[in-house]
């Protein structure tokens, strides 16, 4: 009988022991012989409980960069003929393209709701009346410069910025580049706090933090990292955005991102969202781009761009089998403009143009801002696919005609 009762004693026994040897093999324990060391079980498992250390912190970076980043306000005349919203390109229906006709029979429809516009969708008379468009910048040296994006300050008739520790001023726009959707505003003044642009571009992974004045609401954090790159959004003839996962909203435009060195990698343009609020997915002009333009509006009020003079299409997998290509790449030449840059090199329609100064084309687009970055006046090198056989010519650029 004792036996029999003391049996599954043992065996609970036994189990538990089995259990506690589990655990500390998990936990990387001591186990010789069969036995467990409990007290280093536990020392591992207690080990183990203990928050994770490694996990960035931003405070450094944000004391030191914050200060120089601004919010924008914008007094606008005539709202009732801007479209946009302080957001910027903002996709509020993620399943058609920016531009397409159903977008804009929507946004009739949902403007019809608002008694915006009559039965027909056609836009009723508006009085001429004044409202105000919030955003952000950032200032990019000692002497007052600030970036901001265009269409922050598209139409503004007076323009409103507010440091970091509330002081506010006046600023003029120096310069606008539609294209780019980037503007240099300028305030009266000196040794303001800057940022500077980082030298290389970020990578996919990388941390980054954005700063700007959501729903107007002040200096506001918010951490990511870059989930994407080269993303063309139909925003521009030169899209090439940055994909972030900090949480950007309303007012965030303009805004900069920036690395953990303190150093901007891109400015805060577009978000994707269906209901105008953040789900994750914001688009960033890079460092790159905002060098060279703000550069070229800071010296002429605008941005003279580089011109060869062709139009051009995408490779596709048929066309490179075709004309033998190994892959779809390039940029098909489907005009030379005559007396263009490019006509005159001898360049010609059915070309492909696989190569500028000798860096790939991988698609038209990557061809269409490689010239654009060129200054009028300096010599480029195409490498060119013809006839089975790559050849090379060299060519002077123009200037980009208005209106192109």
């Amino acid at each position: 009988m004792l036996d029999k009762v003391s049996t599954p004693a043992r065996k609970r026994t036994a189990k538990w022991l089995g259990a506690a040897a589990v655990a500390a093999l998990i936990a990387g324990g001591a186990v010789e012989s069969g036995l467990v060391a409990p007290n280093a079980a536990h020392a591992e498992l207690r080990s183990m409980a203990q928050p994770v250390q490694n996990v960035p912190s931003f405070a450094d970076v944000i004391e030191r960069v914050k200060p120089a980043v601004v919010a924008v306000k914008v007094k606008v005349q005539n709202v009732a003929d801007r479209d946009d919203d302080e957001s910027g390109p903002r996709f509020s229906m993620p399943d058609l393209p920016p531009g397409h006709p159903m977008e804009r029979f929507f946004r009739q429809f949902r403007d019809g709701e608002r008694g915006d516009r009559g039965e027909r969708g056609q836009r009723r008379e508006q009085p001429r009346r004044f409202g105000q468009s919030m955003g952000s910048g950032f200032f990019v040296s000692a002497d007052g410069y600030i970036v901001t994006n265009n269409h922050v300050v598209d139409k503004g008739s007076e323009v409103e910025i507010t440091m970091d520790d509330g002081k506010t001023l006046d600023a003029k726009v120096v310069g606008t580049d539609p294209k780019t959707d980037l503007a240099l505003l300028k305030v009266e003044g000196s040794d303001f706090p800057y940022v500077r642009m980082a030298g290389q571009k970020a990578r996919i992974g990388d941390w980054v933090v954005a700063i700007g004045n959501p729903f107007g609401l002040g200096g506001t954090v918010t951490a990511g990292i870059v989930s994407a790159q080269h993303r063309d959004i139909g925003a521009g003839p030169y899209d090439d955005f940055i994909q972030i996962d900090a949480s950007v909203n309303r007012g965030n435009s303009g805004g900069p991102t920036f690395n953990l060195a303190g150093e901007v990698v891109g400015v805060n343009t577009a978000i994707f969202s269906p209901s105008g609020g953040n789900v994750g997915i914001a688009f960033a002009i890079p460092a790159s781009t905002v060098d060279t333009v703000v550069a070229s509006l800071k010296e002429n009020g605008s941005v003279t761009r580089g011109f060869i003079g062709v139009q051009m299409q995408p490779v596709t997998k048929e066309i490179a089998e075709a004309i033998g290509l190994k892959e779809p790449k390039g940029a098909l030449v489907a005009e030379a403009m005559k007396d263009g840059p490019a006509a005159k090199a001898g360049v010609r329609t059915g070309d492909t143009i696989i190569a500028v100064d000798g860096q790939p084309i991988n698609e038209a687009k990557d061809l269409s801002r490689k010239v654009a970055n060129v200054a009028p006046g300096k010599s480029l090198s195409l490498t060119l696919w013809r006839d089975g056989k790559e050849r090379s010519v060299t060519l002077e650029v123009a200037s980009q005609p208005k209106g192109v």
